[in-house]
């Protein structure tokens, strides 16, 4: 069956424009500086997660990382130089653990039926995750504090996560606004194609509804003019993802007035200063980490403390940046301020 996906843009323009008990089968826990998988049942399947250690001992502290739609947990854990684009390894050196998970469709994750995918279940997945780690998650010690870390699409189901069970003890959302631009997005929307037609997933036998971007097309797409080292763009490439346009509709809900309101605990807001989806017409809200704060607290509660960040001539993906260690530094400090 053929999908179109010109249809299913038009769904997720209309909305622009407009628990699982859980028993985790894993590996034996992680010691200090080791990192263990853990296989997360959720109901569509697994979430294919790994949690680390920082190497000075325990931590009190652990961060959920999860990527957008284009990504899979390779975002957060980069193989290349990763004294400075590895975000997870940064976070463990600060001493905080963290846990990068796979959403379902993509990485090691279960991929169920393409268009069964929503914005709903990873909502669901990362508020399991987060009630297995304050549990004691796959023979670990428990954490007393949880905070969950978005990019671009799942930015928005962490809003969800954080207002729907109001579990967690802080969120960090990354490539995310209320002023999306609606002619880039679409436009981004238009470089996707059915992923059996590109040689990254030829004979894994997706079905037609799994999407990717075109060949050639990341650079435009998430990366800021000159700022970016074209070997982790040919990475970026290698190393990209399949996701369904069905995970966009209930995604988008999370972008509009109203429900980040309703978050209760510090949030943080990244945003490279160059980034064609959630910076606003003409990257209006991010000259700076001011202009960005401004425009985006009148959206969130008192309770968030909003902190802001823009990371300058970043595109969408802030953690492949060349100047991304500035960005990692400022997370670590905020993470500190809540941390104490």
């Amino acid at each position: 069956m053929q999908i179109s996906v010109r249809a299913l843009a038009a769904v997720a323009a209309a909305v622009l424009l407009s628990v699982t008990p859980l028993t985790a089968r894993a590996a034996p826990a992680a010691n200090s500086g080791g990192c263990q998988d853990i296989a997360v049942p959720v109901p569509q399947g697994t979430i294919a997660a790994t949690l680390c250690l920082p190497a000075g001992g325990s931590a009190d502290t652990v961060m959920v990382l999860m990527s957008g739609s284009n990504y899979n947990a390779t975002y957060w854990d980069w193989s290349y130089q990763p004294e400075t684009y590895n975000f997870r390894q940064a976070m463990n050196r600060a001493g905080f653990a963290t846990l990068t998970a796979d959403r379902l469709g993509n990485g090691g994750s279960t991929r169920p039926l393409s268009l069964s995918l929503t914005a709903n279940a990873t909502a669901e997945a990362q508020h399991t995750i987060v009630q297995g780690l304050r549990a004691g998650l796959a023979g670990n010690a428990p954490f007393a504090r949880v905070v969950i870390a978005g990019h671009s699409l799942t930015s928005s189901t962490s809003v969800q996560e954080a207002t729907t069970y109001h579990d967690v003890d802080g969120v960090l959302l990354t490539g995310y606004s209320h002023a999306l631009s609606i002619a880039d997005v679409l436009g981004v929307i238009s470089t996707y194609h059915q992923a059996v037609e590109d040689p990254v997933f030829a004979g894994r036998g997706l079905d037609a509804g799994y999407l990717t971007t075109r060949p050639g097309t990341r650079e435009q797409d998430f990366f800021g003019t000159g700022n970016f080292d074209p070997q982790v763009v040919a990475l970026d490439e290698a190393t990209k993802e399949t996701f369904s346009l069905s995970e966009y509709p209930d995604g988008l809900v999370y972008t509009l007035p109203g429900p980040s309101a309703n978050i209760t605990v510090p949030v943080m807001l990244v945003n490279g200063s160059k980034d064609r989806l959630a910076c606003g017409t003409g990257f209006a809200i991010c000259a700076d980490s001011a202009t960005l704060h401004s425009a985006e607290s009148q959206y969130f509660g008192q309770a968030a403390r909003l902190r802001t960040f823009v990371l300058a001539g970043s595109g969408h993906s802030v953690n492949l940046a060349r100047n991304t260690v500035d960005y990692q530094q400022a997370v670590i400090d905020w993470m500190k301020s809540i941390s104490n």
